[in-house]
């Protein structure tokens, strides 16, 4: 910066005689400040108030900004004066991250993703209540909507929030904001099939999965389900299965504290679909989690935090929050192993996974991305 001149007119005689007790406290201790000036003469000012040209470690070219080294009285007495519009210290400021909900690390999506995969190349159908392709964490390569909503630009926006939930665990972004998911990389693909109120139909769920059959997409995650079977629902989830894709589907809420009761719901109790229960932080079954014979595998499922529309974030309970962690883990594996079929897929998700316990509470137990890359 140009050496600081002296002040003109009658403010430069105003303020002359404050100049040696400024100068006087130079030497004290000192914090960077921000000012802004109102007014023609911020050059004389500043060496009025005792400010060396040391003292001042940028100017400004736009607005007249100085940062500036001040003590404290010299900051008072500058805030104070009249063609001084504000004073203000610098604030420290740092990136802005995100947060890596537990269940990620915690089926080694983390470590997976640290060793380059991420999902890429591999496409999800997330069939639930839409997705918010709004959100600035989320990245919805298309959709589908059962729904004929003529004044909705977009057909299968989400205004429950339970879709763009689960879309988030399997695919949010890795951006430095929100939070990431198991597979930040992975195609996602919209497909409502539940309204707004997150009610829907055994038969705008067969719609959702035969568009997913037909767009061939590699992953169809179902966090939805009913208590009563359909033949029409299990042809389509079979057909979905011979086609080639991963079938993952929530076993249900129904459980208990016991845990010995038959209450996988449906379509997650067909044969062709992978019934996902919930476990805790601790690797504790979720008292929610339904049991049964055709729990498969289990995810976490407890607050679990993800994406929620208006580029939200929220955290909830559910087996529909373990399945989107399958899903991910699954779209992981495949980038590794393309050369797998769903069937092989499915087997090795199995076969290396964490033993919790009993069966019909933990299918074979905790899911792990890197144990299946790895075997």
């Amino acid at each position: 910066m140009k050496k600081l001149v002296a002040a003109i007119g009658t403010l430069a005689l105003l303020t002359a005689p404050l100049q040696t007790g400024f100068a006087a406290e130079s030497e004290q201790n000192s914090e960077d400040y921000l000012v802004k000036f109102d007014g023609p003469a911020e050059q004389g000012l500043l060496e009025a108030f005792g400010v060396e040209d040391e003292d001042v470690l940028h100017a400004y070219e736009l607005l007249p900004v100085y940062h500036i080294n001040l003590s404290e009285n010299q900051a008072n007495g500058l805030e104070n004066h009249p063609q001084v519009e504000f004073v203000e210290e610098n604030a420290e400021a740092e990136a802005l991250s995100q947060t890596e909900p537990w269940g990620v690390p915690h089926v080694q999506g983390t470590e997976a993703q640290d060793a380059g995969h991420t999902g890429e190349g591999v496409s999800v159908a997330v069939l639930d209540t839409g997705v918010d392709r709004s959100h600035e964490d989320l990245n919805v390569a298309g959709g589908y909507s059962v729904f004929d909503d003529a004044e909705n630009s977009d057909p299968y926006y989400d205004a429950n929030g339970h879709g763009t939930h689960v879309a988030g665990t399997v695919a949010a972004l890795d951006n430095d904001l929100g939070v990431i998911g198991v597979a930040p990389e992975t195609e996602v693909y919209a497909v409502k099939v539940l309204d707004n109120d997150g009610g829907g139909s055994y038969a705008g769920i067969a719609e959702g999965v035969e568009w997913a059959i037909q767009n061939d997409i590699d992953i169809i995650n179902m966090s939805l389900g009913g208590s009563q079977s359909s033949d029409i629902l299990e042809d389509y989830t079979d057909l979905a299965y011979e086609e080639g894709s991963l079938v993952v589907a929530a076993a249900g809420n129904d459980g208990n504290r016991g845990g010995n009761n038959e209450t996988v719901g449906y379509p997650a109790n067909y044969e062709s679909a992978m019934a996902v229960a919930a476990v805790d932080e601790n690797n504790e079954r979720a008292t929610f989690s339904s049991t049964g014979d055709a729990v498969e595998i289990a995810a976490p499922g407890v607050d679990v935090l993800s994406t929620v529309p208006g580029n939200g974030y929220d955290s909830l309970n559910g087996t529909s929050m373990a399945a989107p962690h399958v899903a991910g883990v699954a779209a992981q594996v495949w980038q590794a192993k393309p050369d797998l079929t769903n069937e092989e897929l499915r087997s090795l998700l199995n076969d290396t996974a964490v033993d919790l316990g009993p069966a019909h509470q933990y299918g074979h137990g905790l899911v792990q991305s890197l144990n299946a890359i790895q075997e």
